[in-house]
Order: structure tokens, then sequence, then C-alpha cells
């Protein structure tokens, strides 16, 4: 496919990851509000979280390597219109149950961000993938920000059904603008659905870095998702006493990481990606440090606190762009399967970490929750050096080969 992807095209592509992606941070700043209102205790309030984020693994497992197999634009559009169904089904929520099934609902469909992002690179011109890349996921990581943030502000002015139906609007109305803007696409994969499946599963076994920067990209949304699941407790409770709008304002602070995921593009580009990466790795690790330190025992500290959310999600995304961007190129013609392979593991990683934060929050509140989150963090930088290993014996295969032609 020849590039296409102009400056209009490219910004609605970041708008609409924005959207699909950030509807399913709704529900982060009115955890509590939720949990009084329909009744449930925290820890059944915090699961939401974690069921958006299983839904969206499953979708990011079954439904994006549809983007090898489908025409991308027609898959896109319906996409959009049952991940707005299911924010639909939430708004109207009267029960934990039916609010959880909206939710599912809503995951399961937004991995339309997912077939963008590789569409984006196969779009773009040789040499600036990473940029195209990058400018997208910004977009993504605003959606994503701007719903933590906004949605405390709506729930203000409303209740906590409002954010769920602007988000279902936009929906449909982004439904019509990918209608009418994305360009048709030529299907890359061969034979059905059920033998995609299964050349993703062995694109795993044949490809290592795949696996070393999908197992980095897991854990360091682990160590990020265990921050998501409890902030909201924390920020509430005693030690800080915040409201649902300034809970949503204290999310601002990622646009650190909206930033960096651009520069992290930018340095793929420069062949800098394990410099990113490497960065991001060991920041993810000190910024706990941060975050304990913010509500300890002798010390309770928001602007600590805000720090370490920042650096949180700015070092998660120079991690996640640099991985993205040694992913795409191992096998161009399969865009779609390697990010369904890498995101679900990315996003098995959120809920894993999600599960764990809540569980740490129940057992030991927020000392062992830095203490989990931390230990993922150490994870990522140990992946990354055994990722540097493989970078560079291939490297010297290569060298070799080279020599002896």
């Amino acid at each position: 496919m020849r590039p296409v992807l102009t400056r209009p095209l490219l910004l609605l592509m970041a708008v609409t990851t924005g959207l699909t992606v950030g509807g399913n941070y709704v529900n982060q700043p009115l955890l509590d509000t939720i949990a009084s209102d329909v009744g449930v205790d925290d820890a059944r309030a915090a699961a939401l979280v974690t069921v958006s984020q299983v839904s969206y693994g499953l979708g990011l497992l079954l439904v994006v390597p549809l983007g090898d197999l489908l025409e991308r634009r027609r898959l896109l559009v319906v996409l959009a219109l049952l991940a707005a169904a299911g924010h639909a089904v939430c708004a109207l929520a009267p029960s934990y149950a039916v609010l959880a099934v909206g939710t599912a609902v809503a995951g399961v469909f937004s991995v339309a961000a997912q077939v963008l992002v590789p569409f984006a690179a196969e779009l773009a011109e040789p040499g600036r993938e990473g940029r195209a890349v990058g400018t997208v996921m910004s977009g993504l990581l605003i959606g994503a920000l701007l719903a933590r943030s906004v949605s405390g502000a709506l729930a203000e002015v409303g209740d906590w059904h409002t954010p769920y139906a602007l988000v279902a609007v936009g929906l449909l109305v982004i439904a019509v603008l990918l209608r009418r803007e994305l360009p048709r696409s030529v299907p890359g994969g061969t034979g059905g659905y059920l033998a995609t499946l299964a050349s993703a599963a062995r694109l795993v076994a044949e490809l290592p870095r795949l696996r070393t920067r999908a197992l980095l990209g897991g854990l360091g949304f682990a160590g990020v998702s265990v921050l998501f699941a409890t902030m909201t407790f924390l920020l509430a409770g005693p030690g800080f006493g915040l409201s649902e709008l300034q809970i949503g304002l204290v999310g601002l602070a990622g646009v650190a990481g909206a930033a960096m995921a651009s520069y992290a593009g930018r340095m793929a580009d420069a062949g800098r990606g394990q410099w990113a990466t490497g960065i991001g790795a060991v920041g993810l690790v000190a910024t706990w440090g941060l975050l304990g330190l913010s509500s300890s025992v002798w010390l309770t500290s928001l602007l600590l606190f805000v720090l370490g959310f920042g650096l949180a999600d700015m070092f998660l995304q120079a991690v996640h762009v640099s991985n993205q961007n040694v992913v795409y190129p191992l096998r161009p013609d399969a865009r779609a399967r390697l990010n369904s392979v890498y995101m679900t593991t990315y996003f098995a990683g959120g809920a894993l970490g999600s599960a764990a934060g809540s569980a740490a929050w129940g057992a030991g509140g927020w000392s062992l929750v830095s203490v989990v989150g931390a230990g993922f963090g150490v994870l990522v930088v140990l992946v990354w050096l055994l990722d540097l290993r493989l970078e560079r014996a291939g490297r010297t295969l290569s060298a070799a080969g080279a020599g002896s032609r």
C-alpha cells in the first residue's frame, strides 16, 4: 500500500484511539461513588478496572488479528459502533451487574485503537513509522488522560452515568468520520479466522524478540496498573481527602506520558530505541520510591504523588512505544497479528497489575501497594537486559552472515 498518511488523517486516527481507549478509563475517578451508589464494597468497584482490562485483552486476542484478514476501514467502523453500544449500556446501567456487562462489551470492541496503530505505521512514509506510531499513541494517552480527568468533573455536574453517555455519542461521530476519511485497505492475511489466530501463535514461537518485547510491555503496564487500581482509594481517603473532581485533575500529570510517546517514536526512528526502553525500565522502579514516599507514615505530600504519577506514565510510554517500533518490523506482512500478541500480553499484564494492586491495598494499604509496583518494575529491568542480549546476538549473526558472503 502506498503511503497516504496525511496530517488530518493522522489526527483523526489519534483522536479515534484516544476516545476508544479513553472510554475504558472513565470509571477510575468514579470508583468510590459507584461503590456507594450501586451498593458494593471498594474491592468490587475496583474490579471494574480489571473487567475493562480483561475484556480489552480478549478483544486484542480475538478481534485485532482480523486487521490482517478483513478490510480495515469497514472493520474499524463496526468496532466503533459496538464500543458505543457498550458505553450506552453503562450510561443506562441501574445495577452493578449491568454496569459490568456494559464495561466488558465496551472493552472488547474498543480494540479499534490497536487496529489503527499498526495501520498508521503501514500508511506512513518509510523512515517515519516511529513518528506515526508515536503520534497515534500520544492521542491514545491524551484520551486516557482526559477520560480520567474530565469524567470526574462531569460526575460533579451530573452523576457517574454522564461520562459514559458522552463517550457513546462521541464514538458514533467517530464511526461516521472513519467511514468517510480512512482509505480502503487490502487484507494481507490468508485462510480463515482460525488459521489467522493460529498463525499469530506461530509468530510467538518463531520470534524471540516478540516474546521479550511483549513481556516488557505486560510487566511495565502491570506496575502502572497497580497505581491506577488503587490511587482513587488513597486520594479519597483520610490522608488526602480529595473529591472526584480533584482526583480527576491529578490525572493531568499524565500529560508527560503523551509527550514521551512522541519523543520515544522519534528516538526509535533515529536508532535509539533501546535507550528509550532502558530509561523507561529503570525509571519505573525509581518512580515507586516517590509514590511510596508520598504517603508514608511521616510524610503525606500531594505534590510528590502527582510527580510520581506523571513519571510513571512517562516511563511506561518510553517502554511501550519503543516496544511497538521493535515489534512491527519483525514481520511487516503480519502487523495486526504482531500487535495482537503484543497488546494481549500488555493488557494481560494490566489486568494482573490491577488485581495485584487491589489485593495489596486490602492486605497492607499503600505501603504494600508500593512494594508490589516496584517489584513489577524490577522485572521490567531484567527482561530488558535479556532483550539487549538477543539484539546483540542477532547483530552478531547478521555480521557473520554478511562476512561469509
